[in-house]
């Protein structure tokens, strides 16, 4: 896939997804919806990338669906229009989810509305000291539940957090965004990308097939019984004992070298 509207490399197994919009803070429109969607269904079958990063240009991470583009087109659409159009929105995150291979948000500076959720969606979040979040859907007489924030976002910062980023729509800075547990990782500006990408060719080094199934647990258990998920991650771990990467690791051990995982 070539998308038309924002970037995407890739280099030494790792994606590259970035925002090209920088005069209007990285906003969406439905194109960059559409590309995006696709495009993360697509990344599960291109076996020569091992990991996903995304960032965007200039100031901003991502500002949410451009109000001129998208906003202001919404009040033409019909219900079922409407529907269709929020649809895709969750297939986005859906497919972000799905993907079983590591995705590391690059946090350069704002992240709001729907480009916080793109953020909450990745696995690892890496941001500038600078960038701040904002779920601010409220603001906008829409509900905080947007594009499974109301599920992903108590997950990760508690319900409690969550009901309050999500009732206030507030803008948080990246300091108190590490303290609930929302960022990962705060660095200076210049050193997000850096460190972002050293985390994602860390992971694609990795063991690619085990750290699939550790995603595809992670998201199954996230409303799962004790029960159900020791059931699980003993049959995970039991399909995973018969791959090579397992060997590889006995075997480099062993003899006292690095391991040379491909994947499979």
């Amino acid at each position: 896939m070539s998308p038309q509207s924002f970037r995407y490399e890739a280099k030494d197994a790792v994606g590259v997804i970035t925002f090209t919009r920088p005069d209007v803070l990285n906003a969406l429109t439905f194109e960059v919806y559409h590309e995006l969607r696709d495009l993360f269904f697509e990344l599960e079958r291109d076996t020569a990338v091992r990991a996903v990063v995304i960032t965007g240009e200039g100031r901003g991470f991502c500002s949410g669906g451009d109000v001129n583009d998208i906003i202001g087109q919404l009040f033409s659409r019909d219900m079922p229009g409407l529907v269709e159009f929020t649809r895709m929105t969750c297939d986005l995150i859906k497919n972000i989810r799905a993907l079983r291979k590591p995705v590391v948000a690059a946090l350069n500076g704002t992240a709001a509305g729907a480009g916080a959720v793109i953020a909450l969606a990745a696995d690892l979040r890496v941001a500038s000291d600078k960038a701040k979040i904002a779920f601010l859907f409220v603001k906008v007489g829409l509900a905080g539940a947007d594009m499974g924030a109301a599920y992903l976002l108590p997950k990760v910062v508690g319900l409690s957090r969550a009901t309050e980023l999500l009732y206030f729509g507030d803008a948080i800075d990246a300091a108190t965004a590490e303290r609930y547990g929302l960022f990962n990782k705060v660095v200076a500006p210049e050193a997000v990308q850096d460190e972002a990408l050293a985390w994602a060719r860390r992971l694609a080094a990795g063991p690619t097939f085990a750290l699939g199934m550790t995603k595809e647990l992670l998201n199954a258990e996230l409303n799962a019984d004790l029960y159900g998920a020791l059931d699980n991650e003993a049959r995970a771990q039991a399909v995973c004992m018969q791959t090579k990467d397992f060997r590889e690791a006995y075997e480099a051990f062993t003899e006292k070298r690095p391991a040379r995982f491909t994947g499979r």
